[in-house]
C-alpha cells in the first residue's frame, strides 16, 4: 500500500530564486509595473488639466512643479513608462496571433520592446525641446 499524500514529501513549487531571470520574464514583470505606474502618472496629468481649468494661479503652481528638475524627471519617467507599456502591449498582441513564440524570437521581441521604448522616449523629448526652441 502506498503512503498517504499527507505524509509523502511533496515537491516545492519553483520560485524566483530558482529561475535565472530571462529577458522575457523581466519584460513581463516590468510591463506589469509600468501598468501600475501609469495610474500614478495619469493622476498627474489629471491634476495638470484640472489646474488649467480652475485658475491661473493653480496652473502656474502645476507648471512650476512640472518645470522643475524633479518634475521633468517624473515626466521623463512617465513618458518612458507610457511607451514601454505600449510596446509591451504590442508584443503581447503579436504573441496573441501565434507569431514570435519561439524562444529566440520571443527574446528578440522583448529586447526590441526595451530598445524601442527608450528610443521613442528620447525622440519625443528631443521633439518637445525643439518645439519649445531649446
Amino acid at each position: 500500500m502506498s503512503r498517504s499524500t499527507a505524509t509523502r514529501q511533496r515537491p516545492l513549487s519553483p520560485h524566483l530564486s530558482i529561475y535565472r531571470p530571462t529577458i522575457t520574464m523581466t519584460m513581463s514583470i516590468v510591463h506589469r509595473i509600468t501598468g501600475g505606474a501609469l495610474y500614478f502618472g495619469t493622476l498627474l496629468v489629471a491634476w495638470w488639466l484640472i489646474a488649467a481649468a480652475s485658475s491661473e494661479r493653480q496652473f502656474e503652481i502645476a507648471n512650476a512643479v512640472f518645470g522643475s528638475w524633479f518634475g521633468r524627471i517624473i515626466l521623463f519617467g512617465y513618458t518612458w513608462t507610457l511607451f514601454h507599456h505600449m510596446m509591451g502591449g504590442i508584443r503581447h498582441l503579436i504573441w496573441d496571433t501565434g507569431a514570435g513564440l519561439e524562444k529566440e524570437t520571443a527574446s528578440k521581441i522583448a529586447w526590441a520592446t526595451l530598445v524601442c521604448s527608450i528610443v521613442l522616449t528620447v525622440l519625443v523629448w528631443i521633439a518637445g525641446y525643439a518645439a519649445r526652441g531649446f
